[in-house]
């Protein structure tokens, strides 16, 4: 099954080293991505979505996963697919460097402090340790997961651990 993992950074050079991560992660065979997505939030408040390598390509298939998950978070996947199938490829064709296909991943972006970024990638397949090691010093906001609530408890633990404790007593 497919995972969708949203995570929001200060600023969007973290977000795009945790980008640079991730597809090394890919190429080392630790990470199978279905689509990334990098979002971000400039000083007046508008959103972008930056879409992935090949847009033209992946419009279709990448728009009718996302449509799909968006789809199958709101209970009405067939119709979530489709419309994202549609909108990826029409978006995808119209424009390289803008890919709004979905009000979801706008509305999450909505969501960053002006001047943040976000990471909102579909997992299918992770090396759980491997990840979790290479993205956790870059910190980050869980802004969204599909995971269930003890791998969503895993990755917060990651990237966001609680400090320790000084001066308590030791048994």
């Amino acid at each position: 099954m497919t995972d969708m993992i949203a995570v929001a950074y200060n600023d969007e050079a973290t977000a795009k080293q945790v980008l640079a991560e991730l597809h090394a992660l890919k190429t080392e065979h630790s990470l199978h991505l279905a689509d990334v997505v990098l979002v971000t939030r400039n000083e007046e408040g508008k959103v972008k979505i930056h879409s992935s390598d090949n847009p033209v390509v992946d419009g279709a298939v990448s728009g009718a996963i996302w449509g799909g998950l968006i789809g199958l978070l709101l209970l009405q996947p067939l119709l979530g697919a489709a419309i994202g199938a549609a909108t990826g490829s029409v978006t995808a064709a119209a424009s390289e460097d803008e890919d709004d296909n979905t009000a979801f991943i706008n509305q999450l972006g909505h969501r960053l402090q002006p001047g943040g970024a976000a990471v909102i990638a579909l997992i299918i397949d992770v090396t759980e340790e491997k990840v979790l090691s290479r993205i956790a010093p870059y910190g980050g906001d869980l802004l969204h997961t599909s995971l269930t609530l003890a791998e969503e408890q895993r990755l917060r633990d990651a990237i966001n651990p609680q400090p320790a404790r000084t001066g308590e007593p030791t048994a």
